[in-house]
């Protein structure tokens, strides 16, 4: 297993102590170390990625892994903050399904790609779709640590309510969009 390989594990055995330290309500400012294992989480991200090509390591149990690491990461997150956190429960619950379903969708579309030795990379879309998810948890995140820590008012827990949910909209319209290109870019995979 080679280095970018490692940091990619490393997100994923971040993860069940960025989801403690959200829920440990016992725990000072554990929504603020939530977020900063979250943003090393985003970080690691693009850090395997760049020293993968930068050293020439890129190997196909890497670019798997990858890939399960942002699903196992963004999915686990998106249920975190929008189905327990402050975001209402039917935006937070459709948001969820809908990103649910396009990954499921397309992880699918792969498993049939790979049975007829095509194999479909990442796309810019993909790529943006993901950093948007992760920019959408963060601010849920933050959202939650200055909402718990602090006593805000309502004009700036309503602008903060506003820029997540805006944000929360932009993620869900990239990740449908995101999953139609997919589709349609590789349709030719369906034909028999």
């Amino acid at each position: 297993m080679n280095l970018p390989t490692k940091i990619t594990m490393l997100r994923i055995i971040l993860l069940p102590i960025i989801i403690f330290f959200y829920l440990a309500t016992f725990v000072p400012f554990g929504k603020l170390y939530a977020l900063i294992l979250f943003i090393i989480c985003i970080l690691t991200d693009f850090f395997d990625g760049y020293l993968a090509r930068k050293l020439n390591m890129t190997t196909t149990l890497g670019a798997f892994l990858d890939a399960i690491a942002d699903k196992i990461v963004n999915l686990s997150m998106l249920v975190l903050v929008l189905c327990l956190g402050s975001a209402s429960q039917i935006v937070g619950v459709l948001s969820f399904i809908i990103i649910l379903c396009r990954e499921l969708t397309i992880s699918a579309l792969r498993q049939l790609a790979a049975s007829k030795n095509v194999i479909i990379k990442a796309d810019m879309l993909g790529k943006i779709k993901t950093t948007i998810q992760f920019l959408t948890i963060a601010l849920f995140i933050l959202s939650a640590f200055l909402i718990e820590s602090f006593s805000l008012t309502a004009t700036f827990k309503s602008i903060l309510d506003a820029t997540c949910y805006t944000m929360l909209g932009l993620s869900v319209a990239i990740t449908i969009v995101s999953g139609v290109n997919y589709l349609v870019q590789n349709r030719h995979v369906f034909r028999s």
